[in-house]
């Protein structure tokens, strides 16, 4: 047990150095883009007719602190969203970043989250079944489905979803509220009213990891099916559910664990396009919003730092996880 309480503080040490170093690169990234936050917002303030002068940048430059030396600027920052949560002023908002991302990256988490446990609820068990299954049919058809998922794109589903819903319904799903609910407060209703409209991009979401997930899944299966252990395993009398879960499908597992934090990277990545076709008011839209349009490094870096913190806390989860599925990590951690 002494082993294992190691293993997972030296496994938070480094997802904790990990933090450390992803801030650095994610504040030298915002602090790369020309022109500071001060000259941009009064170069903003400028288009609105507003005579500036360099004794306003000046000035704003002090109140925001850029006056001073660089890595006291961000070790300020990274002390701040460490140990307050608090990611500085939107450059262009001139409001608290918090604010401005507030509840929408927990929502996005949360369908990226959802899209892929979805995936692997359903990847798993079929995969699994297709690689110890001897059925041309049932291969071949699962083959079809995970190539179809894979070869259409998110955005082309989302669009066929919203154009038959209109035709038979008259109503495009779009949002993740009704308009009497997308500034109300949080309630039962509220709840529902999400939920009864959420699904649609957990499932756009999760329509391409499935795939990939049962791709991935039925290989590793297949793989492990083969080999000599397995085999040796038969002989002794082992079948069925026993032996598939005892030796090929726990050894199957390691790989498919430790690629969560990748998956949920690439879900994602993958819903800001979404976000836009379903004209979702989430932490997708918002940094496409922030990188492409209104180019506020500040609100960019917060949501990109707290994806990042999303990951790398899953792969300290699937760390630890897989030293309690995986025997042979186990061993080499518990002894």
């Amino acid at each position: 047990m002494l082993r294992f309480l190691r293993f997972a503080a030296i496994r938070a040490g480094m997802a904790l150095l990990t933090l450390v170093l992803v801030s650095f690169i994610v504040f030298s990234l915002m602090e790369l883009v020309p022109g500071n936050c001060a000259e941009r917002y009064v170069a903003y303030k400028n288009t609105q007719g507003q005579g500036i002068t360099k004794e306003d940048i000046r000035a704003e430059e002090i109140r925001m602190g850029l006056d001073k030396p660089y890595v006291i600027r961000w070790a300020n920052w990274l002390t701040g969203v460490l140990t307050r949560g608090y990611f500085g002023e939107s450059c262009l908002w001139r409001v608290e970043v918090n604010q401005l991302v507030g509840q929408k990256f927990w929502l996005s988490l949360g369908i990226c989250l959802t899209a892929l446990l979805l995936a692997y609820l359903i990847a798993l068990p079929v995969g699994i079944l297709s690689a110890s299954v001897d059925s041309p049919a049932l291969n071949h058809s699962l083959r079809f489905l995970s190539y179809l998922g894979l070869a259409m794109p998110n955005f082309l589903l989302a669009l066929i979803i919203m154009l038959t819903s209109t035709l038979l319904f008259g109503d495009s799903l779009t949002g993740l509220f009704s308009k009497e609910f997308r500034d109300a407060a949080w309630s039962y209703e509220r709840v529902m009213d999400f939920l009864s409209r959420a699904w649609l991009p957990v499932f756009i979401l999760g329509w391409s990891a499935t795939a990939f997930a049962l791709q991935t899944v039925r290989a590793l299966m297949s793989d492990e099916n083969g080999k000599l252990y397995v085999t040796a395993a038969r002989a002794r009398g082992l079948h069925g559910g026993t032996l598939l879960w005892r030796y090929p499908a726990r050894h199957a597992l390691g790989p498919v664990i430790n690629s969560l934090g990748f998956d949920l990277n690439r879900v994602f990545n993958e819903l800001p396009i979404v976000a836009l076709i379903l004209t979702l008011t989430e932490a997708g839209a918002l940094l496409l919003e922030a990188l492409a349009r209104s180019n506020d490094q500040q609100l960019a870096g917060a949501i990109i730092f707290m994806l990042t913190a999303s990951i790398v806390a899953l792969n300290f989860f699937t760390d630890v996880l897989l030293a309690i599925v995986d025997p042979r990590v186990r061993r080499s951690v518990m002894g």
